[in-house]
């Protein structure tokens, strides 16, 4: 499916850009420029990225190619956690997408959202969710965090992170920057690597077996809510 861009229903409701298929290597501005066409309406856009792999300085780039066409960017959906903490960073408003079309509504209360967390985590406290999180900072030693789901962190994880707290194997962690005390997936348990990462590489602790493996981070693997 090629990229497109939904005029807005009524007056008052922002327009729609689908970012349609993602392909390794694809432009995401050539996709956005195609489709606004000639003359695209103008007025608030929200955009749905789905599998798309997007850092700030793309982002930055649509939101620049949108305005110049008339069109503001005000939120970002998307089921990439890279794409959803570059969208966060950048001050949008941010949706995590589901990675395959839910046969039904799913009432609120499932765990299938994106909670978002500004600002470091500190010493002493505990951020548990129902769901995937989201932190935009550190998290600090005696920090701890739980989540049904994945765990991202825009920052340095040094505090104790548990993924899939209620039992999801699949779920991931994802810092810039891996160096906690403790590492928890499921009910599977490690320490942190004493050697710091490459330059620019984010980190991702997931499940390999019965053991948590830490690796440069995945593009295109969808949230995991729990």
């Amino acid at each position: 499916m090629v990229a497109r861009l939904d005029p807005a229903p009524a007056p008052g409701w922002p327009h729609r850009l689908e970012l349609g298929a993602w392909q390794a290597g694809a432009d995401p501005c050539e996709a956005v420029l195609h489709a606004l066409g000639a003359d695209p309406p103008q007025g608030r856009v929200v955009m749905e990225a789905g599998p798309w792999p997007l850092h700030c300085s793309q982002l930055q780039a649509i939101a620049q190619r949108l305005e110049q066409a008339g069109l503001q960017l005000e939120e970002v959906s998307s089921c990439e956690p890279s794409t959803l903490v570059a969208s966060a960073a950048l001050g949008l408003r941010s949706q995590a997408e589901s990675a395959a079309p839910e046969s039904a509504a799913e009432p609120k209360g499932t765990g299938r959202e994106l909670h978002v967390h500004r600002g470091t985590v500190r010493a002493g406290e505990h951020l548990e969710v129902d769901g995937a999180v989201l932190v935009l900072g550190d998290v600090n030693p005696g920090a701890r965090i739980s989540a049904r789901g994945d765990v991202l962190i825009w920052g340095r994880l040094r505090g104790i992170a548990h993924a899939g707290c209620h039992g999801a194997r699949n779920a991931r962690i994802v810092a810039l920057q891996l160096r906690p005390l403790q590492l928890r997936i499921a009910d599977a348990v490690a320490r942190g690597p004493e050697e710091p990462p490459p330059q620019g590489i984010t980190e991702q602790a997931r499940l390999e077996g019965d053991e948590i493996a830490i690796s440069a981070a995945q593009l295109g693997v969808p949230i995991s809510w729990g």
